[in-house]
Parts: structure tokens; sequence; C-alpha cells
């Protein structure tokens, strides 16, 4: 058991599942901002156009069968938001973090360049 422990302890201390917990946190915080600002200034903004206030009572039936389109409205325009932020951050954090991708010279290229510009120039003296 206290084997088990110290397992979970070194598992749980990792950087990387600490940052991950963070990310769900504050993903889900971001989600109820997300909501709230699609249901409180979004929806009312489209509902001024379509003539309803509340997208969610967009609702069609076929028989006994509700089709909830206004709710699945609603989702997408969430999703919307979310992607665009998330794209906003990768390509924010790309352009602050641009790595320099040229490969460097290791000291075999070094010398092979050498060699190369020493048989170029023998060539040359002949």
């Amino acid at each position: 058991m206290f084997k088990e422990f110290k397992a979970f302890k070194a598992f749980i201390s990792k950087g990387n599942v600490l940052d991950l917990a963070v990310g769900v946190i504050i993903g889900s915080a971001f989600t109820t901002i997300v909501k709230s600002f699609t249901s409180n200034l979004i929806n009312p903004l489209i509902g001024i156009f379509m003539g309803k206030m509340n997208l969610s009572s967009i609702v069609f039936s076929v028989g006994s069968a509700h089709f909830r389109v206004g709710s699945f409205i609603n989702d997408v325009i969430n999703f919307l938001i979310v992607a665009f932020v998330v794209f906003l951050i990768v390509r924010t954090y790309n352009k602050v973090s641009k790595r320099d991708t040229t490969p460097k010279d290791t000291k075999t290229d070094i010398l092979l360049g050498e060699i190369r510009d020493l048989l170029s120039e023998q060539k040359n003296n002949k």
C-alpha cells in the first residue's frame, strides 16, 4: 500500500498532471463564461432580428418527437466562440514564442565545410 502511494505521489507531482488539472479547471470556468455570454448577450442580439429573445425556445415537433433547434444553435455559437478564442491563444503563443527552426551547424558540418574549401583551393592551384 505504501509503495502504491509513493508511485501515485510521483505521478501526481509531475508537472504535466498539474498543468492538465489547471487547464481543465480554467476550461470549465471559461465554458461557463461563454455560455453566459451567449445566452445573455448574443441570443438577445439574434433575437432582435428573429423576433424571439430566447433561441432555446425554437422547437419543431413532428408527432411526439421534439427537435430543439434553438438549443442546438446555442451550442454551435458556444463552440464557435470557444474555438475562436483557442485559435487566438494558439496564434498569439506561436507569434510570441517564435522558435528558431534553422538547423545549427554541428562540428562535423564545420569540418566538412573546411575540407571542401581546402579541396577546392587545391584544385584551383593546379
